[in-house]
């Protein structure tokens, strides 16, 4: 199982990112995916997380309204596309699947806030 995070960078506040993840190794149709950040000297916490066929998303109460998760699984990736950007929003992305009794993670992508 491997995920590939892309797309971070430095935003001015109120800005927009799209970050992809890209997963091979499992057959990404059948599993539900999820997005993640952590922020410095933070606990890792749940952004979004998105159903296997795509029908299903939830989003953290923070992000609400500012971000949307999808899935293409013709492409077998992840996007979170991030709007209205605040610089609590700093932080390190990351998505995860649960495959078998594993979680799987990717390295990360980072994310600043800041102008």
């Amino acid at each position: 199982v491997q995920l590939v995070e892309s797309g971070g960078g430095l935003v001015q506040p109120g800005g927009s990112l799209r970050l992809s993840c890209a997963s091979s190794g499992f057959t990404f149709s059948s599993y539900a995916l999820s997005w993640y950040r952590q922020a410095p000297g933070k606990e890792r916490e749940l952004v979004a997380g998105i159903s296997s066929a795509g029908g299903v998303t939830q989003y953290a109460d923070s992000v609400k309204g500012r971000f949307t998760i999808s899935r293409d699984n013709r492409k077998n990736t992840v996007y979170l596309q991030m709007n209205s950007l605040k610089p609590e929003d700093t932080a390190v992305y990351y998505c995860k699947v649960r495959h078998g009794l594993q979680n799987y993670w990717g390295q990360g992508t980072q994310v600043t806030v800041s102008s």
